[in-house]
């Protein structure tokens, strides 16, 4: 009896996760979350997308932009002025004003669901157990749906606006919405990943319990 007592304490176990590895992901994994929703947010409260000629498209207004010709001091000088409306049906784009509402709407909701996914990862930090991993995986579905939502909008966008689209054409506020998007999708699914390989842990980690 005695040696196999032995024998089975000198069974070697599996490697544990390295503490700070698995701190280092999270904290990267919140912090970039955090970026993809200031981005965001930027995006949707500048609004402006889409410059195509002498128009500009966005979320909130649509604008007609004209060059005046003016004198300063014997010599010639061009402004730009710009006439900015929220009745979007004067751009001449069917279905412009539906179509850029729900766009609008989605994209706002996802922002909001970014917000109460952060929250949760922020706070399964501040817990332990099954309450932090439960918060953990429900904060990392809800940045995946965040970037669901986002993707849609920029899609209905994007085919909205497909003849007048191109990529110079496209302002930095939409390329933000755009950057948020995939990080979005790239937080969300890390963080589900993460999850899903601690859950994993215990049966590869410990031989003795199998």
């Amino acid at each position: 009896m005695t040696a196999i007592k032995i024998r089975v304490g000198a069974v070697p176990r599996g490697k544990s996760t390295p503490l700070f590895l698995d701190l280092f992901c999270r904290s990267l994994i919140i912090l970039c979350t955090f970026l993809s929703v200031i981005l965001s947010s930027i995006a949707v409260c500048d609004g402006h997308w889409l410059l195509a000629g002498h128009r500009m498209f966005g979320l909130w207004y649509f604008c007609s932009l004209e060059e005046q010709q003016g004198s300063v001091l014997g010599s010639q000088s061009f402004k730009t002025s710009s006439n900015c409306t929220r009745h979007l049906e004067e751009a001449g784009v069917d279905g412009l004003g539906v179509g850029l509402a729900a766009c609008r709407s989605v994209i706002t909701l996802a922002v909001v669901s970014a917000i109460f996914g952060l929250e949760l990862l922020v706070m399964s930090q501040a817990s332990e157990g099954r309450d932090s991993s439960r918060r953990w995986t429900l904060g990392a579905r809800l940045v995946v749906l965040a970037g669901v939502m986002a993707a849609g909008g920029v899609a209905t966008f994007v085919l909205l606006l497909g003849p007048f689209a191109t990529l110079l054409g496209f302002t930095l506020t939409f390329w933000c919405q755009f950057t948020a998007t995939f990080l979005f999708f790239l937080n969300g699914m890390a963080a589900w990943h993460i999850q899903h390989i601690e859950q994993l842990l215990p049966l590869s980690g410990h031989p003795d319990k199998l």
